[in-house]
């Protein structure tokens, strides 16, 4: 095959692919791109921030203002958006909270970006500049710490106090009910490390179940696992078992087939009825078998036959069908058993242990609970493997916005356990490293002074966004942010915790909401997170000067 040189790029790649170089304006591309994504979850920023209804190619409709469920329902596919994209996911999985800041302090930075392209500025330029900003900005981040949780203090109400922000950005209005949930749920799983004495939260011991019917305000924590259904046996389903030993199979509880296929010759009536009933005793001598090893509950990860279910209500046991293995493993992990691959009675050790396992009816759906614990006291630390959180709402899409809440409480509460250093929010953080970067920039030689003053300016998307969100003149609420957090002169002082008052305008006239010292508080980790995963991202989008897409597969076909 014989390469055509007069016809460059286009020659050497196949037909339908798309190209676009520095000469074609692809870094401005980006920034136009990277910009319309930021400007749609930035409304959305804050506990005022507005909701996004986006219908999905199987027209599933999502109301929500969370920020990595609405990049990941948007389907983005420009190159450079979806690493904005891919920069949510990543603040979501580490932190839960601080993806919208992800998103749209990086779609800032390149919006400013553009300016200082067209002004004459090289990308390198801007780039060093960028670079230095953000290191600046992660050595005056520890500064600004005005509170700090010890990890022998975290409990109810120290989590309840630090989660309630995460929880109002997403939910305002049920922040306290919410948070009051998370922090009770965590509290009670906490692992204590014997050695260090250290205490730790996974986020997989706190499983969120989601019935419809009533209002959040009927939301429980359950100390314990809940399965969705109700027992397969009909004899225990209005009543409890207390304290029972529980044996869970991930197969099916039903007679074995062979891997071959076979012949059964029976010459009369009576080997018919023998073979039927050879196989009755099998069965039953099967569930006497773990009858007598203890077990009061079954649980299957298969199917559960007649004949099987027949001989369990015989015997006086419980029986649970769970199809998800997923689901199987979470039972094991909150009762403390092993899933037997194999049909027979377990051994003491692969049994798990429960101090309740009943059947009610929650919402006019009949739920199965296993309880691990039963202690009544608020501070309870590590008393469970496991809890479950029932979250009640009216319809379906509030039931799934008020899950995402739950779950980014929890990530922050895990957070928080690895570090327990606090920062003003509210925007009093970002306008407080605003006049500390401008300062910089100002006193700094070079081209890169630029970039840095454009940092700066970024960081103020943060408190205006607010502002605007919450339905304040937010030119008038920064002038006088800034002029709080600047050196004023003699007499005065510099409020480092000044932050907007989304609540109303705090007696000042104009609608200015601006409080000297905000009550809200973020975590340290989580918004270092958020800005390091947000200026790569811009910095990863800036640095590229050529787009080559190749040909979408099926493209063209009909």
């Amino acid at each position: 095959m014989a390469y055509d040189t007069s016809a460059g790029l286009t020659a050497l790649l196949k037909d339908g692919h798309q190209h676009l170089s520095a000469t074609d304006g692809a870094v401005l591309r980006n920034v136009v791109a990277a910009r319309e994504l930021a400007r749609i979850v930035r409304s959305s920023l804050g506990p005022h921030g507005r909701n996004k209804l986006v219908v999905n190619h199987l027209e599933k409709a999502t109301v929500t203002s969370d920020c990595a469920t609405i990049v990941r329902e948007l389907e983005i596919e420009h190159p450079a958006a979806k690493m904005l994209s891919l920069a949510a996911e990543t603040q979501d999985r580490e932190c839960g909270d601080g993806t919208n800041l992800t998103v749209s302090f990086a779609g800032e930075l390149l919006d400013r970006t553009e300016a200082l392209l067209r002004s004459g500025l090289h990308v390198s330029e801007v780039v060093a500049g960028y670079r230095r900003a953000a290191k600046e900005l992660h050595t005056m981040l520890p500064s600004l710490v005005t509170f700090e949780i010890g990890n022998a203090e975290i409990n109810r109400s120290t989590l309840t106090a630090a989660v309630k922000p995460v929880v109002a950005a997403k939910q305002f209005g049920c922040e306290d009910v919410l948070a009051s949930l998370v922090a009770e749920a965590c509290t009670s799983c906490l692992t204590v490390n014997s050695s260090t004495g250290r205490r730790s939260l996974s986020t997989d011991s706190v499983r969120v179940m989601k019935v419809m019917g009533g209002n959040v305000g009927m939301s429980k924590v359950i100390g314990g696992y809940v399965a969705p259904r109700s027992p397969e046996t009909t004899r225990r389903s209005t009543k409890g078992v207390d304290a029972p030993k529980i044996a869970v199979f991930g197969c099916g509880i039903e007679a074995s087939g062979t891997e071959a296929k076979g012949t059964v010759l029976m010459n009369d009536a009576s080997d018919l009825l023998g073979y039927n009933k050879s196989e009755e005793a099998k069965m039953e001598e099967l569930i006497k078998s773990i009858k007598d090893s203890g077990a009061d509950v079954l649980v299957s990860g298969g199917t559960v036959s007649e004949m099987a279910l027949h001989f369990i209500q015989r015997y006086d046991m419980m029986c649970l069908k769970i199809s998800s293995k997923w689901e199987l493993r979470r039972l094991c992990a909150a009762v403390g058993a092993t899933a037997l691959v194999r049909l027979g009675p377990p051994t003491p050790d692969e049994m798990g242990r429960a101090t309740l396992v009943n059947t009610e009816e929650v919402g006019a759906r009949h739920i199965t609970v296993f309880y691990t614990h039963n202690e009544s006291s608020d501070e309870i630390i590590g008393g469970n493997r496991l809890v479950t959180i029932l979250l009640r709402a009216s319809t379906s899409g509030v039931l799934a916005d008020l899950g995402r809440a739950v779950d980014d409480g929890v990530r922050a509460a895990s957070a928080l356990c690895r570090d327990g250093r606090m920062v003003p929010g509210a925007g009093a953080t970002e306008a407080e490293l605003a006049v500390r970067m401008r300062a910089i920039a100002e006193s700094s030689p070079g081209l890169d002074q630029y970039a840095v003053g454009a940092f700066a300016d970024s960081l103020e998307f943060v408190p205006i966004t607010l502002a605007e969100n919450a339905g304040l003149d937010s030119q008038g609420t920064m002038a006088a942010l800034r002029g709080l957090h600047a050196t004023t002169g003699s007499g005065g002082e510099k409020k480092q915790a000044a932050g907007v008052d989304v609540e109303g305008a705090d007696g000042l006239d104009g609608g200015i909401g601006v409080k000297e010292e905000t009550e809200t508080l973020d975590i340290l980790s989580t918004k270092t997170s958020a800005f390091k995963v947000a200026v790569d991202a811009a910095l990863t989008v800036l640095k590229v000067d050529q787009i080559i897409m190749s040909r979408p597969a099926g493209a063209g076909r009909k």
